[in-house]
């Protein structure tokens, strides 16, 4: 790991070089005073079109023009494009993904949305930015909603490099991620571990963009027999064959490592920093694979009896089975703890392990699921988890359409979650035909005027703030 670096130079600087963000910015440069204004408004008027994500009007471009000259006044050229561009980027018509009803939509009334919100939607929804030059062309000439060129251009987005987005923000929010900057693991229980939380999300980012980038069934979330690893995440799954930093697709001879379950990121994030948790674990997959969160707990529930010092030390199991013995804790214990049980074997940094760790026992990893199905490895969860596929294609589906309509999925949506699980299920449940079937809904081709009072007509309305 790198501790520190020093760097020097330049030593003979000799103005402004060019890169990539000033080219962006000056598409044009004047090289007289007198060329000045035009360039200016040249480049205004291609910032904001890019920023707000339409057309500009006249009136906004001469409000942005004001700005220049504030800011060239009191300097330069380049001064006077830095205020305007300011303006630009504090405009709530950058910072807010705003939509313009038709004036004669009443309060909770739905609409179809124009092609330039289209555009707005598919680009934050497949690449959580802007739209290209392309995408908003089309918007501007009403050709975006077209069945086929909607249908090219969510394929052309979905095969971009910035689609990686999807794995590393929304398939991050899905299966809560975010967590895992929570669990530093304590060194002297996984003195072997380090800090692998980097090289955890390195490897489940890469698996999750390969399924979807290659339009892979999603089933393979869970069942995939390959993943990415550098040396050190490899030398950690007990895999000696990989060498060096960088990281690589490789074949997994463990079937225990296959799709999700297998990733160290989805087995720390499930456990507390000193030990496993197969609460957690259970509660993660009813909630984030199965889409069915157990109940929260009762009031006044007693925490779970640690081993203490001088005692003999208990497993996780022995320690959680007299605290489901109470019927008030059985009645989501029994359900959650035999999915938890099955990943036993992978501890808190989800390295295998044979024996517990405190009571030098072998691990104990069989359950009953609720439907009397016994189980007692990761392969026979993962097993029963894809033995109903739809269930977790819903799950899927639910999660990318609160991602790609800003919003939380009401009951209202659930005729067409289930419509697009089944038209997926004809093609396989591959990822690329969950997207465009989700683009095609009346739910993201459509906007509604909020409930609760009429607004006048014109006025802007939130529908979804900018992720």
């Amino acid at each position: 790991r790198l501790s520190s670096f020093e760097v020097r130079g330049p030593f003979n600087p000799a103005g402004l070089s060019e890169t990539p963000s000033r080219k962006a910015i000056f598409s044009c440069y004047p090289a007289t005073v007198a060329e000045e204004q035009a360039c200016a408004d040249r480049i205004l008027s291609t910032l904001a079109e890019r920023a707000f994500r339409r057309p500009v009007a006249e009136a906004e471009l001469a409000q942005l023009a004001k700005f220049y000259a504030a800011g060239r006044a009191g300097g330069d050229f380049e001064g006077g494009i830095r205020r305007a561009l300011t303006a630009i980027l504090a405009s709530p018509y950058f910072l807010y993904r705003a939509e313009l009803p038709p004036a004669n939509i009443v309060a909770g009334g739905a609409y179809r949305i124009g092609d330039l919100a289209l555009a707005t939607r598919l680009a934050f929804f497949l690449w959580s930015s802007v739209p290209d030059a392309e995408l908003l062309q089309l918007a501007k000439e009403h050709r975006l909603s077209d069945p086929v060129v909607l249908e090219a251009q969510v394929r052309r987005l979905l095969a971009d490099r910035r689609s990686e987005t999807l794995a590393t923000n929304f398939a991050f929010q899905w299966l809560n991620m975010a967590k895992l900057a929570e669990i530093d693991p304590d060194p002297t229980v996984f003195p072997y571990a380090g800090d692998p939380r980097d090289d955890f999300r390195t490897e489940l980012g890469l698996f999750i963009d390969s399924i979807f980038r290659e339009n892979r069934s999603v089933l393979e979330l869970l069942t995939a027999r390959y993943t990415f690893l550098n040396e050190r995440l490899a030398l950690h799954y007990d895999i000696p064959t990989v060498k060096g930093d960088r990281f690589r697709r490789v074949e997994l001879a463990d079937s225990a490592r296959w799709g999700l379950l297998g990733k160290g990121a989805v087995l720390m994030v499930t456990s507390y920093p000193n030990r496993t948790a197969p609460v957690l674990r259970g509660a993660w997959i009813l909630e984030r694979i199965m889409g069915t969160p157990p109940a929260p707990p009762p009031p006044n529930v007693e925490a779970l009896k640690e081993n203490q010092a001088g005692a003999r030390a208990l497993t996780v199991r022995e320690l959680m089975a007299n605290h489901r013995s109470q019927p008030t804790c059985f009645a989501c214990h029994g359900v959650m703890d035999p999915l938890g049980f099955a990943l036993e074997n992978f501890d808190g940094v989800g390295k295998w392990r044979a024996k517990d760790r405190y009571a030098g026992t072998r691990i104990d990893s069989s359950g009953v699921l609720p439907d009397g199905r016994n189980i007692a490895s990761p392969d026979d969860l993962r097993d029963a988890l894809v033995a109903n596929p739809d269930q977790f294609v819903q799950t899927i589906t639910q999660n990318l359409m609160t991602y790609a309509l800003g919003r939380s999925v009401e009951y209202y949506d659930m005729p067409a979650v289930r419509a697009i699980v089944r038209a997926s299920a004809r093609d396989d449940y591959r990822f690329e035909s969950l997207v465009l079937n989700i683009v095609r809904s009346d739910a993201f081709m459509q906007g509604r005027v909020p409930e609760e009072a009429a607004r006048p007509a014109g006025t802007l309305t939130q529908s979804q703030t900018e992720r």
